[in-house]
């Protein structure tokens, strides 16, 4: 998309298949009060709200077709909604930005550990070692994303 100047203007991706409701939520009223393009990416068919600042993009294919199509698309400015860390990994690559639906940012400082640690734990699962899932998602995580959302928007003014 581009802006009213003709200029190409940033964006929102997110990668929909494991994104909780209530963040796509948080999505939707956001890019409609800043007037920033959003758009959900998924293996399947997504409802969106009637708007001209929200799309669904539906890909076909295998395991990774939704963070493909993202990685192939964002690029710097952007903002990328994902738990994905190797997606996370691709896009700050292009000089995206990335945060998790729990609101914690990926960053180029961080995204190695990241990478790194979620090695050891895939190495862990495949020996039968039981590492227990990630907490559930609260009305804290909620906050937090809704925060750094709300940081991203505000640097892009």
């Amino acid at each position: 998309m581009t802006s009213p100047t003709g200029t190409p203007s940033v964006q929102i991706w997110v990668d929909a298949d494991a994104c909780p409701g209530p963040i796509k939520d948080i999505l939707f009223r956001a890019a409609e009060r800043a007037q920033v393009p959003l758009t959900l990416v998924a293996n399947q068919w997504l409802r969106t709200p009637g708007s001209r600042f929200i799309r669904a993009l539906q890909v076909q294919g295998g395991f990774d077709a939704a963070d493909d199509a993202i990685a192939e698309r964002a690029g710097p400015g952007d903002l990328v909604v994902t738990q994905d860390i190797p997606l996370a990994a691709r896009v700050l690559a292009k000089g995206a930005e990335a945060v998790d639906p729990r609101g914690e940012r990926f960053t180029q400082d961080n995204i190695a550990e990241r990478l790194s640690v979620r090695s050891f734990m895939e190495e862990l699962r495949g020996a039968g070692v039981q590492t227990g899932g990630p907490a559930a998602f609260n009305a804290r995580d909620r906050q937090a994303f809704a925060k750094q959302l709300d940081g991203w928007i505000a640097r892009r003014r």
